[in-house]
């Protein structure tokens, strides 16, 4: 009931938060949303918003069923190390989170929708930890690139408490934009490329689902 009641609360300003979603979608259920290519040139028309929220390859799968996302790349942010990879971000070298680079169209959705979309497809509340990934490279991160886009997150964090919407605190950092490293192109659209990896299919997967089911007037309707 408690889950009902925010998302009616916050359907009419900043969007719904549901831990425990209303149905338990299949595997089988799962279409890939049809995706378009589009060129470095033709992105830079668009703005980009910046996110960490455990594995990249759930991350990246969310924000490309989003309205208005042209493109989302994985990689890694928030840390100093220059340049990493893969196996040093594994292993907790580097400080980086591993984030995704989401391209969108701001007359299509909002930074704020984006940040209702960032917070409604994880648990904020886990420390260092998403699903059965641990370390600090899979913790829970909003960058901002200006005051005002700070404010909204850091608004949208307080109405979410002041709504009792966790039994936890929200310890999801925010964080200022420095800079992010595209990762490796193996991982890149790595739950399209590998529907049938056991990871993708038992964890990467059905988290896309439940995001749908709580977001479908954000998910994209072309689906192949």
């Amino acid at each position: 009931m408690r889950s009902l009641f925010i998302l009616l609360i916050l359907s009419t300003s900043f969007g719904c938060q549901s831990k425990t979603p209303k149905v338990q979608p299949t595997v089988a259920e799962h279409k890939p949303v049809e995706k378009v290519i589009l060129s470095s040139e033709e992105l830079q028309e668009y703005e980009t918003a910046y996110f960490a929220s455990g594995c990249f390859w759930c991350v990246e799968a969310i924000f490309e069923s989003v309205k208005g996302v042209k493109e989302v790349y994985s990689g890694y942010s928030g840390g100093p190390e220059k340049n990493p990879t893969y196996q040093d971000v594994a292993y907790g070298k580097t400080g980086h989170a591993e984030a995704v680079e989401v391209f969108y169209d701001p007359e299509v959705i909002s930074f704020t929708q984006l940040v209702q979309v960032f917070f409604g497809s994880h648990d904020p509340t886990s420390l260092n930890r998403q699903g059965p990934d641990r370390g600090a490279q899979y913790r829970s991160v909003a960058f901002y690139k200006n005051d005002a886009q700070k404010k909204i997150i850091t608004d949208y964090i307080s109405l979410l408490e002041s709504k009792n919407v966790y039994d936890r605190p929200i310890v999801t950092q925010v964080t200022a934009f420095d800079v992010f490293y595209k990762a490796e192109e193996y991982h890149q659209d790595y739950e399209r490329k590998n529907p049938y990896n056991s990871y993708i299919r038992n964890v990467s997967i059905p988290r896309l689902n439940r995001f749908k089911e709580n977001f479908k007037s954000y998910v994209k309707e072309k689906s192949h």
